[in-house]
């Protein structure tokens, strides 16, 4: 089964078990968000972030040796629930293995692409 958000803007932690962070790594603005359950043993979630592109924070780091060894918390709201309590999705013991690629156009902007698996997930 896919979920699938348009639009969303995610917040990225990293995360840490000893000490929560409060503050975001990162926040992004996608075209588009997929997250599916998967039956095999390890991640329980895999999903991918379409072009989207940083509206705080350096995702390039994801994409660095250290950061595809992190783990991040990813979360949004689901916009079409108007109970801001109901309305929170997040994602746990997110992974990104082979960090983001991205597009660059005439401007120098970059819009970036990347795949995830995850270990745990609040999607409704």
């Amino acid at each position: 089964m896919d979920f699938v958000w348009q639009k969303p803007v995610i917040v990225f932690y990293k995360e840490r078990h000893k000490e929560l962070e409060r503050e975001p790594f990162a926040v992004v603005k996608a075209r588009k968000l997929v997250v599916s359950r998967v039956s095999k043993e390890g991640a329980k979630f895999r999903g991918s972030i379409e072009d989207f592109f940083p509206l705080m924070g350096d995702v390039d780091y994801i994409s660095s040796q250290q950061g595809m060894s992190d783990r991040y918390v990813l979360c949004w709201f689901e916009d079409e629930e108007d109970d801001f309590k109901k309305a929170w999705r997040r994602l746990t013991g997110v992974t990104f293995s082979d960090g983001f690629t991205f597009t660059t156009d005439e401007k120098v902007k970059r819009t970036y692409n990347g795949d995830f698996k995850a270990e745990q997930g609040k999607l409704r």
